[in-house]
Protein backbone atom coordinates (compact mmCIF):
# COMPACT_ATOMS: atom_id res chain seq x y z
CA UNK A 1 0.00 0.00 0.00
CA UNK A 2 3.01 2.42 0.35
CA UNK A 3 4.19 1.42 -2.74
CA UNK A 4 1.37 2.34 -4.23
CA UNK A 5 0.87 5.78 -2.47
CA UNK A 6 4.22 6.42 -2.95
CA UNK A 7 3.85 5.59 -7.23
CA UNK A 8 1.08 7.82 -6.91
CA UNK A 9 2.49 10.57 -5.77
CA UNK A 10 5.29 10.53 -7.92
CA UNK A 11 2.80 11.05 -11.05
CA UNK A 12 0.72 14.20 -9.49
CA UNK A 13 3.73 16.02 -9.19
CA UNK A 14 3.71 19.03 -11.63
CA UNK A 15 5.98 20.46 -13.92
CA UNK A 16 8.35 23.48 -12.39
CA UNK A 17 7.35 27.09 -12.59
CA UNK A 18 8.81 29.33 -15.00
CA UNK A 19 6.92 32.38 -15.15
CA UNK A 20 5.25 32.99 -12.12
CA UNK A 21 3.03 35.99 -13.22
CA UNK A 22 2.05 34.38 -16.46
CA UNK A 23 -1.83 34.72 -17.72
CA UNK A 24 -3.76 32.71 -20.54
CA UNK A 25 -6.34 34.26 -22.70
CA UNK A 26 -8.64 32.59 -25.20
CA UNK A 27 -9.71 35.61 -27.55
CA UNK A 28 -13.19 35.35 -29.40
CA UNK A 29 -15.00 37.76 -31.52
CA UNK A 30 -17.34 39.06 -28.97
CA UNK A 31 -16.07 37.80 -25.51
CA UNK A 32 -12.67 36.97 -24.40
CA UNK A 33 -11.95 34.35 -21.29
CA UNK A 34 -8.78 34.94 -19.44
CA UNK A 35 -7.03 33.07 -16.28
CA UNK A 36 -4.35 33.55 -13.78
CA UNK A 37 -2.63 32.11 -11.15
CA UNK A 38 -5.41 30.59 -8.76
CA UNK A 39 -3.42 32.27 -6.12
CA UNK A 40 -3.90 35.97 -7.56
CA UNK A 41 -7.18 36.46 -7.59
CA UNK A 42 -10.74 34.79 -5.60
CA UNK A 43 -12.15 34.36 -9.56
CA UNK A 44 -9.09 33.49 -11.05
CA UNK A 45 -11.29 33.07 -14.65
CA UNK A 46 -12.67 35.98 -15.85
CA UNK A 47 -14.98 36.92 -18.92
CA UNK A 48 -14.56 40.28 -20.67
CA UNK A 49 -16.58 41.86 -23.64
CA UNK A 50 -14.44 42.77 -26.47
CA UNK A 51 -15.21 46.36 -26.34
CA UNK A 52 -12.10 48.47 -25.65
CA UNK A 53 -13.42 49.24 -22.52
CA UNK A 54 -14.06 45.94 -21.09
CA UNK A 55 -10.17 45.48 -22.63
CA UNK A 56 -9.05 47.93 -20.79
CA UNK A 57 -10.86 46.35 -17.74
CA UNK A 58 -9.11 43.48 -18.32
CA UNK A 59 -5.43 45.07 -18.65
CA UNK A 60 -6.29 46.70 -15.39
CA UNK A 61 -7.11 43.47 -13.78
CA UNK A 62 -3.78 41.98 -14.87
CA UNK A 63 -2.25 44.64 -13.26
CA UNK A 64 -3.96 44.09 -9.79
CA UNK A 65 -2.62 40.79 -10.25
CA UNK A 66 0.78 41.55 -11.47
CA UNK A 67 0.67 39.64 -14.52
CA UNK A 68 3.97 40.07 -16.56
CA UNK A 69 3.67 38.11 -19.23
CA UNK A 70 0.64 37.15 -21.12
CA UNK A 71 -0.54 33.93 -23.77
CA UNK A 72 -2.86 34.14 -26.07
CA UNK A 73 -3.69 32.25 -29.67
CA UNK A 74 -3.46 34.38 -33.16
CA UNK A 75 -7.51 33.55 -34.02
CA UNK A 76 -8.21 35.76 -37.04
CA UNK A 77 -7.80 39.63 -36.40
CA UNK A 78 -9.38 39.36 -33.12
CA UNK A 79 -6.37 39.82 -30.83
CA UNK A 80 -4.91 42.68 -32.30
CA UNK A 81 -7.15 44.74 -30.36
CA UNK A 82 -6.08 43.27 -27.24
CA UNK A 83 -1.89 42.90 -28.40
CA UNK A 84 -1.88 46.75 -28.86
CA UNK A 85 -3.76 47.26 -25.30
CA UNK A 86 -1.50 44.69 -23.29
CA UNK A 87 1.77 46.00 -25.50
CA UNK A 88 1.24 49.62 -24.43
CA UNK A 89 0.90 48.93 -20.96
CA UNK A 90 4.07 47.30 -20.46
CA UNK A 91 2.86 43.29 -20.27
CA UNK A 92 4.16 40.86 -22.53
CA UNK A 93 2.36 39.47 -25.19
CA UNK A 94 3.31 35.55 -25.96
CA UNK A 95 1.37 35.26 -29.54
CA UNK A 96 1.28 31.51 -30.28
CA UNK A 97 0.31 29.19 -32.91
CA UNK A 98 -3.08 27.47 -31.98
CA UNK A 99 -1.84 24.12 -33.13
CA UNK A 100 0.99 24.06 -30.44
CA UNK A 101 -1.71 24.84 -27.89
CA UNK A 102 -4.27 21.80 -28.12
CA UNK A 103 -6.02 20.68 -25.49
CA UNK A 104 -7.28 17.33 -24.44
CA UNK A 105 -9.60 16.29 -27.21
CA UNK A 106 -12.91 16.46 -25.85
CA UNK A 107 -12.37 18.50 -22.86
CA UNK A 108 -12.65 22.02 -25.27
CA UNK A 109 -14.33 25.26 -23.61
CA UNK A 110 -13.16 28.55 -23.74
CA UNK A 111 -12.44 28.19 -19.92
CA UNK A 112 -10.87 25.49 -20.30
CA UNK A 113 -8.52 26.93 -23.05
CA UNK A 114 -7.71 30.07 -21.11
CA UNK A 115 -6.75 28.13 -18.11
CA UNK A 116 -4.53 25.42 -20.45
CA UNK A 117 -2.68 28.60 -21.97
CA UNK A 118 -2.03 30.04 -18.87
CA UNK A 119 -0.23 26.57 -17.51
CA UNK A 120 1.24 25.85 -20.77
CA UNK A 121 2.96 29.31 -20.37
CA UNK A 122 3.63 29.35 -16.78
CA UNK A 123 6.19 26.09 -16.82
CA UNK A 124 7.49 27.42 -20.02
CA UNK A 125 6.11 25.44 -23.16
CA UNK A 126 5.22 27.95 -25.17
CA UNK A 127 7.28 29.67 -27.69
CA UNK A 128 5.98 33.33 -29.26
CA UNK A 129 5.41 34.18 -33.24
CA UNK A 130 7.69 36.37 -34.45
CA UNK A 131 6.12 39.78 -35.22
CA UNK A 132 7.93 42.62 -36.46
CA UNK A 133 7.75 46.15 -34.75
CA UNK A 134 4.81 48.41 -35.08
CA UNK A 135 6.11 50.66 -37.64
CA UNK A 136 6.86 47.69 -39.66
CA UNK A 137 2.79 46.66 -39.13
CA UNK A 138 1.71 49.48 -40.38
CA UNK A 139 3.64 49.12 -43.58
CA UNK A 140 2.47 45.43 -43.78
CA UNK A 141 -1.08 46.49 -43.18
CA UNK A 142 -0.63 49.09 -45.95
CA UNK A 143 0.43 47.04 -48.48
CA UNK A 144 -1.76 44.13 -47.66
CA UNK A 145 -4.55 46.09 -48.44
CA UNK A 146 -3.16 46.98 -51.55
CA UNK A 147 -2.56 43.33 -52.39
CA UNK A 148 -6.43 42.87 -51.77
CA UNK A 149 -7.24 46.00 -54.44
CA UNK A 150 -5.23 44.65 -56.80
CA UNK A 151 -7.01 40.94 -56.49
CA UNK A 152 -10.16 43.34 -57.14
CA UNK A 153 -8.92 45.35 -59.70
CA UNK A 154 -8.18 41.87 -62.10
CA UNK A 155 -11.46 40.94 -61.11
CA UNK A 156 -13.29 43.67 -62.61
CA UNK A 157 -10.94 43.33 -65.79
CA UNK A 158 -12.39 40.27 -66.41
CA UNK A 159 -15.91 41.88 -66.20
CA UNK A 160 -14.88 43.95 -69.38
CA UNK A 161 -13.41 41.24 -71.34
CA UNK A 162 -17.18 39.31 -70.28
CA UNK A 163 -18.91 42.48 -71.87
CA UNK A 164 -16.70 42.51 -74.70
CA UNK A 165 -17.57 38.92 -75.02
CA UNK A 166 -20.94 39.58 -74.90
CA UNK A 167 -20.96 41.36 -77.53
CA UNK A 168 -18.67 39.53 -79.92
CA UNK A 169 -15.76 41.96 -79.81
CA UNK A 170 -12.51 40.01 -80.05
CA UNK A 171 -10.09 43.46 -79.20
CA UNK A 172 -8.36 41.64 -76.02
CA UNK A 173 -7.94 38.59 -77.87
CA UNK A 174 -5.72 40.29 -80.62
CA UNK A 175 -4.17 42.75 -77.84
CA UNK A 176 -2.19 41.62 -74.65
CA UNK A 177 -3.06 44.34 -71.93
CA UNK A 178 -6.70 45.46 -72.21
CA UNK A 179 -5.95 48.24 -69.64
CA UNK A 180 -2.80 49.37 -71.82
CA UNK A 181 -2.46 52.39 -73.75
CA UNK A 182 -4.36 51.14 -77.04
CA UNK A 183 -7.19 49.29 -74.41
CA UNK A 184 -8.58 51.90 -72.70
CA UNK A 185 -8.16 54.37 -75.75
CA UNK A 186 -10.27 52.18 -77.47
CA UNK A 187 -12.76 51.41 -74.61
CA UNK A 188 -13.33 54.94 -73.97
CA UNK A 189 -14.20 55.35 -77.42
CA UNK A 190 -16.78 52.74 -77.64
CA UNK A 191 -18.38 54.34 -74.61
CA UNK A 192 -18.46 57.67 -75.71
CA UNK A 193 -20.33 56.45 -78.53
CA UNK A 194 -17.70 55.41 -81.56
CA UNK A 195 -18.96 52.61 -83.42
CA UNK A 196 -16.70 52.54 -86.76
CA UNK A 197 -14.02 49.95 -86.35
CA UNK A 198 -11.82 51.64 -88.95
CA UNK A 199 -11.66 54.57 -86.74
CA UNK A 200 -11.53 52.15 -83.47
CA UNK A 201 -8.30 50.75 -84.86
CA UNK A 202 -6.84 53.98 -85.68
CA UNK A 203 -5.94 55.09 -81.85
CA UNK A 204 -3.45 51.93 -81.95
CA UNK A 205 -0.43 52.26 -80.32
CA UNK A 206 2.51 51.90 -82.72
CA UNK A 207 3.86 49.56 -80.61
CA UNK A 208 1.02 47.29 -80.64
CA UNK A 209 1.71 44.07 -82.37
CA UNK A 210 -1.59 43.46 -84.01
CA UNK A 211 -2.11 45.06 -87.39
CA UNK A 212 -4.41 47.44 -87.72
CA UNK A 213 -6.99 45.61 -90.42
CA UNK A 214 -6.87 42.82 -87.65
CA UNK A 215 -8.21 45.13 -84.60
CA UNK A 216 -10.84 46.64 -86.90
CA UNK A 217 -12.23 43.17 -87.45
CA UNK A 218 -12.20 42.51 -83.92
CA UNK A 219 -14.08 45.04 -83.15
CA UNK A 220 -17.13 44.60 -85.73
CA UNK A 221 -19.73 43.40 -83.05
CA UNK A 222 -23.50 43.32 -81.54
CA UNK A 223 -23.57 46.59 -80.03
CA UNK A 224 -26.17 46.05 -77.14
CA UNK A 225 -27.26 48.97 -74.46
CA UNK A 226 -26.97 46.41 -71.04
CA UNK A 227 -23.35 45.07 -72.62
CA UNK A 228 -22.19 48.63 -72.83
CA UNK A 229 -23.33 49.89 -69.50
CA UNK A 230 -21.94 46.41 -67.37
CA UNK A 231 -18.77 47.28 -69.84
CA UNK A 232 -18.93 51.01 -68.50
CA UNK A 233 -19.28 50.17 -64.94
CA UNK A 234 -16.54 47.55 -64.91
CA UNK A 235 -13.76 49.89 -66.24
CA UNK A 236 -15.52 52.43 -64.12
CA UNK A 237 -14.83 50.28 -61.01
CA UNK A 238 -11.54 49.34 -62.31
CA UNK A 239 -10.11 52.90 -62.62
CA UNK A 240 -11.30 53.83 -58.93
CA UNK A 241 -9.49 50.80 -57.38
CA UNK A 242 -6.46 52.07 -59.76
CA UNK A 243 -6.54 55.25 -57.95
CA UNK A 244 -7.40 53.38 -54.03
CA UNK A 245 -3.76 51.70 -55.39
CA UNK A 246 -1.54 54.91 -56.49
CA UNK A 247 -3.13 56.01 -52.37
CA UNK A 248 -1.56 52.94 -51.13
CA UNK A 249 1.62 53.57 -52.86
CA UNK A 250 1.86 57.03 -52.22
CA UNK A 251 0.94 56.40 -47.90
CA UNK A 252 3.51 53.46 -48.21
CA UNK A 253 6.48 55.86 -49.21
CA UNK A 254 5.44 58.19 -46.58
CA UNK A 255 5.38 55.39 -44.04
CA UNK A 256 8.77 54.29 -46.13
CA UNK A 257 10.20 57.67 -45.33
CA UNK A 258 9.80 58.19 -41.64
CA UNK A 259 12.38 55.24 -40.70
CA UNK A 260 15.81 56.50 -39.73
CA UNK A 261 18.38 54.66 -41.70
CA UNK A 262 20.13 51.54 -39.87
CA UNK A 263 22.80 51.92 -37.47
CA UNK A 264 26.16 50.54 -38.93
CA UNK A 265 26.94 47.53 -37.50
CA UNK A 266 30.39 47.67 -37.71
CA UNK A 267 33.24 50.28 -36.66
CA UNK A 268 35.46 49.62 -39.94
CA UNK A 269 35.61 52.18 -42.73
CA UNK A 270 35.92 49.98 -45.67
CA UNK A 271 34.89 51.17 -48.95
CA UNK A 272 32.03 48.68 -49.20
CA UNK A 273 30.28 50.35 -45.98
CA UNK A 274 32.07 54.09 -46.95
CA UNK A 275 29.49 53.31 -50.18
CA UNK A 276 26.51 52.07 -48.57
CA UNK A 277 26.66 54.93 -46.31
CA UNK A 278 26.49 57.28 -49.16
CA UNK A 279 23.48 55.28 -50.56
CA UNK A 280 21.78 55.96 -47.80
CA UNK A 281 22.51 59.39 -47.27
CA UNK A 282 21.09 60.52 -50.53
CA UNK A 283 18.26 61.52 -50.90
CA UNK A 284 15.52 59.01 -52.21
CA UNK A 285 13.52 59.79 -54.95
CA UNK A 286 11.85 56.36 -55.80
CA UNK A 287 10.35 53.15 -53.83
CA UNK A 288 13.28 51.94 -54.82
CA UNK A 289 15.43 54.44 -53.16
CA UNK A 290 13.55 54.62 -49.73
CA UNK A 291 13.75 50.58 -49.07
CA UNK A 292 17.58 50.76 -50.02
CA UNK A 293 18.03 53.94 -46.76
CA UNK A 294 15.84 51.77 -44.55
CA UNK A 295 17.43 48.64 -45.13
CA UNK A 296 21.25 50.27 -45.72
CA UNK A 297 21.79 48.19 -49.13
CA UNK A 298 20.07 47.67 -52.63
CA UNK A 299 18.53 43.60 -52.48
CA UNK A 300 17.36 44.59 -56.38
CA UNK A 301 20.98 43.30 -57.28
CA UNK A 302 20.17 39.62 -56.10
CA UNK A 303 18.66 37.95 -59.22
CA UNK A 304 14.93 36.88 -59.16
CA UNK A 305 14.36 40.51 -56.71
CA UNK A 306 12.93 43.27 -57.83
CA UNK A 307 11.07 46.28 -56.29
CA UNK A 308 8.02 44.64 -55.73
CA UNK A 309 9.32 41.71 -54.06
CA UNK A 310 11.95 43.53 -52.03
CA UNK A 311 9.08 45.62 -50.84
CA UNK A 312 6.90 42.77 -49.92
CA UNK A 313 9.40 41.18 -47.94
CA UNK A 314 10.28 44.05 -46.10
CA UNK A 315 6.31 44.48 -45.21
CA UNK A 316 6.66 40.98 -43.76
CA UNK A 317 9.92 40.61 -41.90
CA UNK A 318 10.99 44.24 -41.70
CA UNK A 319 15.11 44.77 -40.93
CA UNK A 320 15.75 43.95 -37.56
CA UNK A 321 15.96 39.85 -37.67
CA UNK A 322 18.09 39.51 -34.17
CA UNK A 323 14.87 36.76 -33.30
CA UNK A 324 16.77 34.69 -35.77
CA UNK A 325 20.35 34.01 -34.62
CA UNK A 326 21.52 32.47 -37.79
CA UNK A 327 20.41 32.15 -41.59
CA UNK A 328 19.49 28.59 -40.72
CA UNK A 329 16.75 29.48 -38.33
CA UNK A 330 15.70 32.03 -40.68
CA UNK A 331 15.17 29.86 -43.56
CA UNK A 332 13.50 27.34 -40.71
CA UNK A 333 11.07 29.94 -39.63
CA UNK A 334 10.41 30.42 -43.14
CA UNK A 335 9.43 26.30 -43.87
CA UNK A 336 12.21 26.53 -46.73
CA UNK A 337 14.41 23.22 -45.01
CA UNK A 338 14.10 20.22 -44.77
CA UNK A 339 12.34 18.83 -41.38
CA UNK A 340 13.84 15.51 -40.39
CA UNK A 341 11.62 13.23 -38.68
CA UNK A 342 13.30 10.30 -37.26
CA UNK A 343 11.84 7.58 -34.92
CA UNK A 344 13.73 4.63 -34.35
CA UNK A 345 16.73 5.43 -35.69
CA UNK A 346 14.75 5.45 -38.98
CA UNK A 347 14.36 8.81 -41.63
CA UNK A 348 10.23 9.24 -41.76
CA UNK A 349 10.53 12.15 -43.76
CA UNK A 350 12.38 14.94 -44.50
CA UNK A 351 9.36 17.15 -46.15
CA UNK A 352 9.54 20.52 -45.44
CA UNK A 353 7.10 21.69 -42.92
CA UNK A 354 3.24 23.19 -44.13
CA UNK A 355 4.28 26.86 -43.27
CA UNK A 356 1.69 29.82 -44.10
CA UNK A 357 4.12 32.32 -44.31
CA UNK A 358 3.45 35.51 -47.11
CA UNK A 359 7.67 35.77 -46.79
CA UNK A 360 8.21 32.41 -47.85
CA UNK A 361 5.08 32.24 -50.82
CA UNK A 362 7.25 35.42 -52.26
CA UNK A 363 10.94 33.79 -51.92
CA UNK A 364 9.78 31.26 -54.28
CA UNK A 365 7.51 33.13 -56.65
CA UNK A 366 11.46 34.59 -56.85
CA UNK A 367 13.06 31.59 -57.01
CA UNK A 368 10.55 30.53 -60.11
CA UNK A 369 11.78 33.61 -62.31
CA UNK A 370 15.21 32.51 -62.04
CA UNK A 371 14.48 29.48 -64.83
CA UNK A 372 16.18 31.77 -67.29
CA UNK A 373 18.21 33.89 -65.53
CA UNK A 374 22.14 33.92 -66.69
CA UNK A 375 23.77 33.86 -63.15
CA UNK A 376 25.10 31.60 -60.35
CA UNK A 377 21.64 31.13 -59.08
CA UNK A 378 19.94 30.61 -62.11
CA UNK A 379 22.38 27.61 -63.15
CA UNK A 380 21.43 26.63 -59.38
CA UNK A 381 17.98 26.25 -59.92
CA UNK A 382 18.35 24.61 -63.46
CA UNK A 383 20.33 22.48 -61.99
CA UNK A 384 18.14 21.22 -59.10
CA UNK A 385 15.15 21.54 -61.53
CA UNK A 386 17.49 18.58 -63.54
CA UNK A 387 17.93 16.59 -60.55
CA UNK A 388 14.78 16.84 -57.91
CA UNK A 389 11.93 18.38 -60.53
CA UNK A 390 10.99 22.05 -60.33
CA UNK A 391 8.82 21.97 -56.87
CA UNK A 392 11.94 21.22 -54.79
CA UNK A 393 13.95 22.91 -57.62
CA UNK A 394 11.98 26.13 -56.23
CA UNK A 395 12.43 25.93 -52.73
CA UNK A 396 15.77 24.81 -52.77
CA UNK A 397 16.64 28.24 -54.66
CA UNK A 398 14.12 29.94 -52.77
CA UNK A 399 16.04 28.68 -49.31
CA UNK A 400 19.15 29.99 -50.92
CA UNK A 401 17.54 33.55 -51.33
CA UNK A 402 16.51 33.43 -47.96
CA UNK A 403 19.78 32.95 -46.85
CA UNK A 404 21.27 35.80 -49.06
CA UNK A 405 18.80 37.86 -47.93
CA UNK A 406 19.51 37.05 -43.79
CA UNK A 407 23.40 38.02 -44.51
CA UNK A 408 22.92 40.96 -46.57
CA UNK A 409 20.34 42.80 -44.49
CA UNK A 410 22.30 41.56 -41.17
CA UNK A 411 25.58 42.92 -42.68
CA UNK A 412 24.50 45.52 -44.89
CA UNK A 413 26.97 44.03 -47.59
CA UNK A 414 26.68 44.62 -51.22
CA UNK A 415 25.61 41.46 -53.59
CA UNK A 416 28.42 40.05 -55.49
CA UNK A 417 28.26 37.39 -57.72
CA UNK A 418 31.99 36.61 -57.15
CA UNK A 419 30.85 35.19 -53.68
CA UNK A 420 29.44 31.90 -56.33
CA UNK A 421 32.45 31.49 -58.14
CA UNK A 422 34.75 29.00 -55.31
CA UNK A 423 31.00 26.84 -55.43
CA UNK A 424 30.81 26.87 -59.17
CA UNK A 425 34.33 25.76 -59.14
CA UNK A 426 33.87 23.09 -56.65
CA UNK A 427 30.51 22.01 -58.67
CA UNK A 428 33.15 21.71 -61.94
CA UNK A 429 35.59 19.61 -59.95
CA UNK A 430 32.82 17.78 -58.90
CA UNK A 431 31.41 16.96 -62.74
CA UNK A 432 34.76 16.67 -64.21
CA UNK A 433 35.60 13.76 -61.41
CA UNK A 434 32.53 12.07 -62.16
CA UNK A 435 33.54 12.24 -65.91
CA UNK A 436 36.62 10.58 -65.54
CA UNK A 437 35.53 7.71 -62.77
CA UNK A 438 32.30 6.71 -65.41
CA UNK A 439 34.59 7.19 -68.58
CA UNK A 440 37.18 4.70 -66.67
CA UNK A 441 34.51 2.12 -65.55
CA UNK A 442 33.59 1.88 -69.66
CA UNK A 443 37.89 1.75 -70.36
CA UNK A 444 38.23 5.38 -71.28
CA UNK A 445 40.78 8.19 -70.73
CA UNK A 446 39.27 11.57 -70.49
CA UNK A 447 41.54 14.27 -72.70
CA UNK A 448 41.09 17.95 -71.92
CA UNK A 449 40.71 19.60 -75.32
CA UNK A 450 42.07 23.08 -75.67
CA UNK A 451 40.41 26.28 -77.47
CA UNK A 452 42.35 26.82 -80.16
CA UNK A 453 43.25 30.79 -80.55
Amino acid sequence: MAQRKRRSAKTTQSMPVLNPDAAGIDVGATEVFAAVPQDRSEQPVRSFATFTPDLEALADWFEECHIKTVAMESTGVYWIPLFQILESRGIEVCLVNARHVKNVPGRKTDVADCQWLQYLHAVGLLRGSFRPPQAICAVRSILRHRDMLVRYAGSHVQHVQKALNQMNLHLHHVISDITGKTGLAILDAILAGERDPAKLAELRDHRIKAEASVIEKALIGDWRDEHLFTLRQALATWRHYQKQIDECDLEIVQLLASFDPPDDPSASGSRSDQRVASQAVAEPKSLSDHLQRVLGVDLTEIPGLDTGVIQAVFAEIGRDLSAFPTAKHFASWLGLCPDNRISGGKVLSVKTRTVKSRAATILRLAARSLHHSKTALGDYYRRMRARLGAPKAITAAAHKLARILYHLITQRQPYTESVFAKSEQKYQQRRLARLKKEAATLGFTLVQRHAVS
